[in-house]
């Protein structure tokens, strides 16, 4: 989000629905993606039906901003649980930045997510079975492609023949933003794509030429083809999976970051965790013994008993 440029509202509009609606014009000129104006959209709707939509832009306060984002906790806290913070976090950040655009400087919180970790990718076992059970060539590109390449779902949806290089074993990416990065082919994956590239060049402009939708159906149903929980099986899970298994074959963060496309470093380091869980694992396994335990009898008493 803070890399969309977007300037102050220079007008005299003074309705916030007036002032709603030149602020997504402008956010799509700055070149924001259709994805993202759709969730300040949903975001800045929400908070305009909450204060009313009479509301004038003089009206605007930090306290009506508090009032609404306490009113939104508890009203998804009862309907989804203990699921709500991220959305809840990108609310406030989307409302937050209206608010400032209208030239309300006022110091505006931002809500915390503390879901904001990746603690669902898979093994690379998992990811075997996955491509040990599917049933065409677009299954197996989906799942080779983005498990070697980390990239977004929509990024692969987004993959023409054009983009990718066979000599040179890269894939050059359009991701968030406009932002052009390059990732590389894995072996799996350059295997997949050699050969739709033979079949579907001429038929289809696209790698792939499915939706979302359809992506997320065939991950479900490959799981359960594959003895995988489908809970855990999603279209970005795979993303995920590649950042971590980077990471455990010790890929840089700074090399992780450019492949992922993240614009700070602090968004790549959420994965680290997942590899200090292995590393946790592996000293229970050392240390954490019973017969370690049981032969272990304590100093003698006169170590310890004058100690301060």
């Amino acid at each position: 989000m803070s890399k969309i440029n977007i300037p102050r509202v220079k007008t005299n509009i003074s309705n916030i629905n007036d002032a709603f609606n030149l602020f997504l014009r402008e956010l799509e000129v700055s070149g924001a993606s259709h994805l993202t104006i759709k969730s300040y959209r949903v975001a800045i709707k929400n908070f305009i039906s909450y204060i009313g939509e009479d509301k004038k832009i003089s009206d605007i306060s930090s306290e009506l901003y508090l009032n609404w984002l306490s009113n939104l906790k508890k009203l998804m806290s009862k309907k989804t649980g203990k699921n709500y913070e991220t959305t809840l976090h990108y609310y406030s950040i989307f409302v937050r930045r209206f608010i400032n655009w209208l030239g309300i400087d006022d110091d505006l919180p931002i809500m915390s997510n503390k879901r904001l970790s990746f603690s669902n990718a898979l093994s690379w076992e998992e990811i075997t079975r996955l491509a040990s059970s599917i049933r065409d060539l677009d299954d197996l590109l989906i799942i080779s492609v983005m498990s070697e390449t980390g990239l977004r779902v929509r990024e692969l949806l987004n993959l023409t023949w054009d983009d990718i290089n066979f000599n040179t074993g890269q894939i050059r990416v359009q991701g968030k933003y406009n932002k052009e990065r390059i990732v590389f082919i894995g072996p799996l994956s350059r295997q997949a794509l050699l050969q739709a590239y033979s079949l579907y060049k001429d038929k289809r402009k696209n790698v792939i030429d499915l939706t979302y939708q359809a992506v997320y159906k065939r991950l479900k149903s490959l799981a359960i083809r594959a003895g995988i929980d489908p809970k855990k099986v999603r279209p970005h899970v795979l993303r995920h999976t590649f950042a971590t298994e980077a990471l455990r074959r010790g890929m840089s963060l700074p090399a992780l970051q450019r492949l992922l496309g993240h614009s700070d470093i602090k968004v790549t380091q959420l994965y680290l965790h997942l590899v200090n869980d292995d590393v946790k694992r592996e000293y229970n396994r050392l240390f954490a013994q019973q017969n370690f335990v049981q032969d272990y009898q304590g100093f003698p008493t006169p170590y310890y008993s004058n100690r301060p």
